[in-house]
């Protein structure tokens, strides 16, 4: 009785030699990752800020943003930071222990921190995804296909480079309402024609090599050409500024919420917190600093990431 075998399918090898490149490519910018340790700073930024968003909801009761303690307003009981002011009310008898001390509104302000990152991070990531998707699609389509298409992107997304994002913002609150879903919008109409300007410069460049002639002369389709060929090999650089314009939303979006715009005055957002203390910030100063600090910290390690990502992808720094 014979014994069957089964037969392995047979991988050419040029096959073979693609997997092993990417691999290799993968391993060599994991070690350029590894080797700057403002990379490794910055991706233990913006990862922890994106875990503790994700885990706000455990970490921390999501509904204690709603109430108010009026009897704790700007209080200070950590006895490890002295800041040498006396408070503006004392702490009452059996207050928890509040390692930031306490908001205008009595809430645990370390708390209503951690609930603020998953607000600014989601808004930020939908901005700048959105307005990535859009400047990507209009921009190759504009490049790639030149004479009037082309033309008339260029004319529209100068009218929207022409819109003062705060003056649009307010423009919109008066139209439609104070919520979220609006301010966010405010902020993508501004911002998705950066992406279309660097989109097409990459996408002019990269459609004249000869690649992408012999391409053509081999039959591919136009759009076969661009979406396969031409954009995966001019994408790195709008990746780079995706990444380095989460932290500039961020600094936007808490921007507007520090002037006003909060749908809610309970809202914790990290800029509406600022802006609470900022009139109380001689007499509690913390509640400025921590905040603009969470602030900071998200946005540095973002833009350093993007700075990371960027000298790992350039072919000319990685020689």
């Amino acid at each position: 009785m014979t014994q069957r075998v089964e037969e392995v399918p047979f991988e050419p090898r040029s096959v073979y030699r693609r997997r092993s490149g990417r691999i290799s490519e993968i391993k060599y910018s994991l070690y350029l990752a590894r080797k700057n340790p403002l990379v490794l700073s910055g991706s233990v930024l913006a990862i922890g800020s994106i875990l503790i968003a994700a885990l706000s909801g455990i970490i921390v009761d999501p509904r204690s943003w709603a109430f108010q303690y009026p009897p704790r307003y700007y209080c200070w009981n950590n006895p490890w930071i002295n800041w040498h002011l006396q408070n503006i009310k004392p702490c009452p008898p059996g207050t928890p222990f509040y390692p930031l001390g306490a908001d205008a509104f009595g809430r645990n302000l370390l708390n209503m921190i951690i609930l603020g990152l998953p607000i600014d991070l989601q808004i930020s990531f939908s901005i700048v995804i959105s307005a990535f998707a859009i400047g990507v699609a209009l921009g190759a389509v504009a490049a790639y296909a030149g004479g009037l298409i082309d033309e008339a992107v260029l004319r529209i997304t100068d009218v929207f480079f022409a819109f003062p994002g705060l003056v649009l913002a307010l423009v919109l609150v008066a139209v439609f309402g104070r919520n979220l879903t609006i301010l966010t919008l405010a902020v993508l109409v501004v911002w998705w024609p950066l992406y279309v300007r660097l989109t097409r410069s990459q996408i002019l460049a990269e459609k004249e090599k000869p690649y992408a002639e012999a391409l053509k002369a081999m039959g591919a389709g136009r759009l076969r050409i661009l979406f396969l060929h031409i954009i995966p090999n001019s994408i790195y650089p709008v990746i780079v500024q995706a990444t380095l314009d989460i932290g500039g939303v961020i600094l936007t979006f808490s921007s507007l919420m520090f002037l006003g715009f909060a749908p809610s005055p309970l809202t914790p957002e990290l800029g509406k917190l600022v802006s609470d203390g900022i009139s109380f910030v001689s007499q509690a100063p913390w509640l400025v600093i921590f905040p603009g600090l969470a602030i900071v910290l998200v946005a540095l390690g973002f833009n350093l990431l993007g700075d990371g990502i960027r000298d790992i992808l350039d072919p000319r720094l990685r020689r």
